[in-house]
């Protein structure tokens, strides 16, 4: 049995300019990190003593003779991909909720692929992991999404992505000092709306509207630039609140979607609260908000909140791994 461990990440600035769409015509980059919530996912060879040939356990329970018989869409693309004949049980097991705005989604394909490769006793590099799960995501499943979630994934660390115009992509490990490394993982922090949205509706509307948001999406890559040049000085990081709150603005514009009353309401008592400023994390629309507040302020904020569910985190630098091999 392999079991595979993959991180989460947040994606600070930069989001939107990595869709194909916009930076296969203009270039595209963004600034995160992987951070230590996990993917889990385990997956075996199937004994044929069983009168089903695949078990597939996530928030279903799944038990099918054929690989087209598979209703979890992740699953199905992946071991056609990989042009499974074996029968496979495969385990899923997160940290967070899914449809959260966290990469689960690909965090998910990401250590599938990684786990399979590894039963088969195949290397992998981790462009290849990347590569391979931004092909499923995008050109088998259909789905709206960009390419920055499957690279978090797959590398790990806290990085500076860039997005080619051939296609290619670049990952640059940002040189972040102990001291603002240190404020980042102690001040930010996530809310969870309880709002599940599903990204693919909100990034289909992203996309469809991505002509007349050329001009945003180009003021969101300068902001990530100017935060990169922020990084690589090792100036102080506290504006980074401040940032993020023009940044919302920003993604506020690219869709009615992005955001909703309750999203508002409770972005307007984290600022009241004393916190400089956050976002939504992801394509929007629900799951959890990111907060950049110092630590004099963070009872109060926290009280003001109202018993809001609230997960600290801290940036890490290991990607997709395998843990286990038995």
């Amino acid at each position: 049995m392999i079991i595979c461990k993959t991180p989460f990440r947040i994606s600070l600035f930069g989001g939107g300019t990595d869709f194909p769409k916009y930076y296969l015509n203009n270039g595209g980059c963004v600034i995160g990190g992987a951070i230590d919530k996990y993917s889990y996912v385990t997956a075996r060879h199937l004994p044929t003593v069983f009168n089903y040939k695949h078990k597939i356990v996530w928030s279903k329970n799944e038990t099918v003779n054929s690989i087209n018989e598979i209703y979890n869409p992740p699953v199905r693309a992946i071991l056609k991909k990989l042009q499974i004949q074996k029968g496979l049980e495969i385990h899923y097991q997160g940290d967070l909720q899914k449809n959260s705005g966290l990469g689960t989604s690909s965090s998910f394909c990401v250590g599938l692929i990684n786990s399979i490769n590894c039963l088969y006793k195949k290397k992998i590099s981790k462009k290849k992991l990347a590569l391979e799960a931004t092909y499923i995501e995008q050109k088998m499943l259909k789905e709206n999404c960009g390419s920055q979630d499957q690279i978090f994934a797959s590398y790990g660390g806290f990085n500076f992505i860039n997005f080619k115009k051939n296609g290619d992509f670049k990952v640059n490990r940002l040189k972040i000092s102990n001291n603002n490394l240190s404020k980042l993982n102690n001040n930010f922090f996530l809310i969870y709306t309880g709002i599940r949205r599903f990204s693919n509706n909100v990034e289909k509307d992203k996309i469809l509207n991505l002509n007349k948001n050329l001009k945003i999406l180009d003021q969101i890559k300068e902001m990530t630039l100017f935060f990169k040049k922020i990084l690589n000085n090792n100036s102080p990081i506290d504006e980074v609140g401040e940032m993020l709150d023009e940044y919302w603005h920003l993604k506020k514009s690219l869709s009615k979607k992005v955001t909703n009353n309750r999203i508002n309401e409770i972005y307007d008592i984290v600022l009241k609260s004393g916190a400089s400023g956050g976002k939504i994390i992801g394509s929007g629309g629900g799951g959890f908000i990111l907060v950049y507040c110092k630590k004099k302020f963070q009872a109060n904020l926290i009280k003001n909140l109202n018993k809001l569910p609230i997960v600290r985190f801290k940036f890490v630098n290991e990607g997709s791994k395998i843990i286990s091999k038995n």
